[in-house]
């Protein structure tokens, strides 16, 4: 049975693309804190599944924001598969601690895109100007029920940049 036919079956009408109106009004962004991990040099597992393989650690950093200030832990890290049409596909899993001592695990998947020179410099640790790239990620938290309960209550997006030794992630409610 084609979706028409459903929808008809459902006594719904289905709009045209071209006259199609949002339900609601679009989301806004609201700046909650950036994230600035100082990183070890990658490791490199090779070409994996038609994409190249890399482990990036984070030894530590800092969180300053109008809704959370505290550190970055060491220990996490951004698993990465670089693909050959300048997809960077990346997965972060770390801890932040606030400074009133409260950890809250953050997973943090998302994609970077870039030319293939790019991608390269980026790869060997070299500066690019951030217009260079596109790198936005989708991150989740897990935090104890208290004052920082609304970091798993609340969707975040978040846009990065990678330094030669560093990455800073500038993190966003979607309201």
């Amino acid at each position: 049975m084609t979706i028409k036919k459903i929808v008809a079956a459902a006594g719904l009408a289905m709009s045209s693309p071209a006259t199609a109106e949002p339900a609601a009004p679009a989301p806004t962004l609201e700046y909650a804190f950036t994230v600035r991990a100082q990183l070890d040099p990658p490791v490199e597992l090779g070409q994996i599944d038609g994409g190249r393989r890399r482990f990036i650690g984070i030894k530590g950093g800092t969180v300053a924001g109008p809704m959370f200030n505290g550190a970055v832990l060491a220990g996490g890290g951004d698993w990465q598969t670089i693909m050959p049409a300048g997809l960077a596909k990346v997965e972060a899993r770390y801890f932040l601690k606030s400074v009133d001592g409260v950890v809250v695990e953050v997973t943090n998947p998302g994609v970077r895109v870039a030319s293939t020179e790019v991608t390269e410099k980026l790869a060997k640790g070299e500066p690019v100007d951030p217009s260079a790239y596109y790198f936005r990620t989708t991150p989740r938290f897990d935090v104890t029920d208290g004052a920082y309960a609304w970091m798993k209550r609340s969707v975040f997006v978040a846009r990065g940049i990678r330094r030669p030794d560093s990455v800073e992630i500038d993190f966003y409610i979607v309201r």
